[in-house]
């Protein structure tokens, strides 16, 4: 997970005030508009198609394995989001899966993304029962409204149509993060991919059961 750390406390709760006015615009806007939600690909999909996408996330807690391989909460006070850099390189991420086949659904307001999920085409475990949860993410202001979960419905519906018994997601120890998985029914894998943990030692490792 790439992290944007903030060093002080004022920070936070500038970026938070900002994120108040913009959910509060939203929700006004939101009275005469709906969410489409559409499979994404190279017509509907491009590398500035993230610009407006806002990944900010304010965590103070996260889970962490005590001395007994136990998960505690544990502080851990930091920001993470995205510059326009790093929007244009997760879409140009993307379009590259979805050229090699993975798939992926947008969430769309106003002809603009504002959430997303991906899947990818690969699958692995003992009896290849997996495929990874690549990406998923709902822009800050859209939160908290059911995208997230229609989202998952679609991904998850795609994954078991295409033969898979489960979903692995690599996912943010956060407290936040793990409750919202957890509310989805994701539990802790029963079968850890090395590699994919290894590449992101604080994650979780989860599942979800088709």
């Amino acid at each position: 997970m790439n992290c944007l750390f903030s060093n002080s406390h004022t920070n936070l709760n500038q970026k938070g005030i900002i994120m108040k006015l913009i959910r509060a615009n939203i929700n006004d806007c939101e009275k005469m508009k709906t969410i489409t939600y559409l499979v994404l690909k190279e017509k509907n999909f491009n590398e500035n198609s993230l610009d407006d996408f806002l990944r900010y996330q304010e965590v103070k807690e996260c889970w962490r394995k005590n001395n007994n391989n136990e998960y505690i909460l544990v502080p851990n006070e930091y920001v993470e989001d995205w510059d326009l850099n790093k929007r244009k390189e997760v879409a140009r991420e993307i379009l590259n899966k979805i050229k090699g086949k993975s798939f992926a659904y947008g969430a769309f307001y106003e002809g603009k993304i504002v959430g997303l999920i991906l899947i990818s085409n690969e699958f692995f475990g003992s009896s290849n029962q997996y495929m990874e949860l690549l990406m998923y993410h709902v822009s800050e202001p859209y939160r908290r409204r059911g995208i997230g979960k229609k989202l998952f419905e679609l991904a998850c519906k795609a994954a078991k149509e295409a033969g898979a018994k489960k979903l692995y997601i690599s996912a943010h120890s956060s407290k936040e993060t793990q409750a919202a998985y957890r509310k989805l029914g994701c539990i802790e894998a029963t079968e850890i991919n090395q590699v994919i943990a290894e590449n992101e030692p604080y994650d979780i490792q989860m599942e979800f059961i088709l």
